[in-house]
């Protein structure tokens, strides 16, 4: 199709999490960062033997409008049971960034000459802890923040039980692992290159309207 039409430059959307879960202790997780790479190169093969430039940008945790796999899914979680489990204390760093920003990257390196056939990290405006980022949930559903501490043989006994449930069929005990691990990337190549500009990590109704 892109050949038929007559592409010239191609945006493609991966994942950190190519990085972030190449070690993870759940394999359905390793083999997601697996193709998330081989789809990386084959993208960047099928390109470059076309003559049509390439730009892979690699969102972190994406959010906003209630409809994305991260903060969506907490919120959900939390109008439902009223409280959030966490390991341990949480405290690993994250970089919350909304959909409008990775839009707005998109468009912004599809005008720009300096990302041709370059791959780019893109992170939020801000670094904030796990916990602290599920409080900021807490606060924009306007109730009292209840983070509930449990211990890894716990966790991974809950994921078992909510696995029967539709809607948390994708979790896993993996998740809970990385709450306190840093996933923090650098976007300054991005900035330089198209001007990546992300928004702090802010809360509006339409973003918990899950």
């Amino acid at each position: 199709m892109l050949e038929t039409y007559g592409a010239r430059r191609v945006i493609a959307l991966s994942s950190t999490s190519r990085f972030t879960k190449d070690d993870s202790s759940d394999p359905d997780e390793r083999a997601v960062a697996l193709r998330l790479a081989d789809s990386e190169s084959c993208v960047q093969a099928w390109a470059e033997s076309h003559g049509v430039e390439w730009i892979i940008l690699r969102p972190t945790l994406i959010y906003g409008l209630g409809r994305d796999k991260n903060i969506a899914e907490i919120t959900r979680f939390v109008r439902r049971f009223g409280f959030f489990p966490l390991l341990g204390k949480a405290k690993g760093l994250r970089q919350p960034l909304h959909a409008q920003d990775v839009a707005g990257a998109c468009i912004a390196a599809l005008g720009s000459s300096d990302a041709v056939n370059n791959a780019y990290n893109l992170s939020g405006g801000e670094t904030i802890a796990y916990r602290d980022m599920v409080a900021r949930v807490f606060s924009a559903l306007g109730g009292p923040v209840r983070l509930l501490p449990v211990p890894l043989h716990v966790f991974r006994f809950a994921v078992a039980l909510l696995r029967l449930l539709p809607q948390y069929r994708n979790w896993s005990s993996a998740m809970a692992e990385r709450m306190n691990r840093d996933l923090v990337f650098d976007h300054s190549e991005a900035t330089h290159d198209f001007g990546f500009k992300p928004k702090p990590f802010v809360l509006n109704a339409e973003d918990v309207s899950a």
